[in-house]
């Protein structure tokens, strides 16, 4: 990981100022940098020493980060990672310029792998990654929104690229397509339960754990798993409430609306929609040979049902 933040901090290199500055802000928060140490663990798994696997997983981060750019000003966010957003601190117009070069520096970085094969996959992965954005955008507010339209939506937003980072590492490695296909379903199972619990942590979570906002997620009026639960177990009064918090932004009745969330049972229901993802990609992982590195994707994923930021 430290080999992967040193290719990030060379790449960031720019004579624009502003370019730098903004993203060096972002990408300077931190973060849990999963999708990097996934592509890193797996590599580790298949006894891969390819050196490109640094400069992917930089790429993987790239992405992610332009993508948090953009995001942050679609949804009108002004905290993340426990500080002001770039589009708070910056203006909106910095954030998806400073995005659209952090997305094109990537691609010149997979450029110089020379791999057709990469260049397919992450080249894909975006594309599917921004037509989930759309559909992101498409739903809010839809209080008709169902668990599999909710799921096809994280699986192409956020999946997507923990797939393609879990599908990289045997690609560098020259592994079967055997092992490849079973990576990828870790990665994506990975991504799913990592959203989901996600989601539920935006109506029972600490926000200074977090770094975010709590009721984020229904203030924008996005609707997650755990509201999509929620209406399918509360009274019709309740269901109203919601409805009406969802489709007209209308948060004088937050608190009560948390508590109907909280107490119809619907964020359990959600942690067990991510502990069957987390248990499907722990069986995609019988593909491996036993290692150390195939211990830690093990733990990982055992961890998210855990996670509380």
């Amino acid at each position: 990981m430290q080999q992967v933040d040193r290719v990030i901090g060379e790449r960031l290199t720019t004579e624009v100022p502003l370019v730098k500055e903004v993203a060096q802000y972002i990408i300077s928060a931190g973060g849990k940098r999963l999708r990097p140490a996934l592509l890193l663990l797996i590599s580790g798994a298949l006894q891969s020493r390819d050196p490109h696997r640094f400069t992917l997983a930089a790429v993987v981060e790239f992405i992610h980060t332009a993508t948090l750019l953009h995001d942050d000003v679609v949804d009108e966010s002004t905290m993340r990672r426990g500080r002001a957003t770039a589009n708070e601190r910056f203006g909106n117009a910095p954030s998806v310029l400073v995005g659209d070069f952090l997305y094109s520096r990537a691609f010149q970085m997979m450029v110089s792998v020379d791999n057709m094969r990469v260049m397919q996959v992450l080249a894909d992965t975006t594309n599917v990654i921004a037509e989930g954005e759309v559909l992101q955008l498409m739903n809010m507010r839809d209080t008709s929104l169902d668990e599999m339209s909710y799921l096809r939506v994280i699986r192409s937003k956020t999946a997507k690229l923990f797939e393609a980072s879990a599908r990289l590492a045997p690609i560098l490695a020259g592994a079967s397509s055997e092992v490849e296909a079973a990576c990828a379903n870790y990665g994506q199972a990975l991504g799913t339960a990592f959203q989901v619990i996600d989601d539920v942590l935006d109506y029972e979570g600490d926000a200074e754990l977090l770094g975010k906002n709590l009721g984020d997620d229904l203030r924008e009026g996005k609707v997650t798993l755990p509201l999509i639960c929620a209406l399918q177990r509360s009274s019709t009064d309740d269901q109203e409430l919601i409805k009406n918090a969802i489709e007209n932004g209308d948060l004088t009745h937050q608190n009560k609306i948390l508590h109907i969330i909280r107490s119809s049972g619907a964020l359990d229901a959600a942690r067990a929609s991510a502990a069957a993802e987390a248990m499907r990609a722990i069986d995609a992982l019988s593909a491996l040979e036993p290692s150390a590195y195939k211990g830690a994707l093990l733990e990982l994923a055992n961890g998210l049902l855990d996670r509380r930021n």
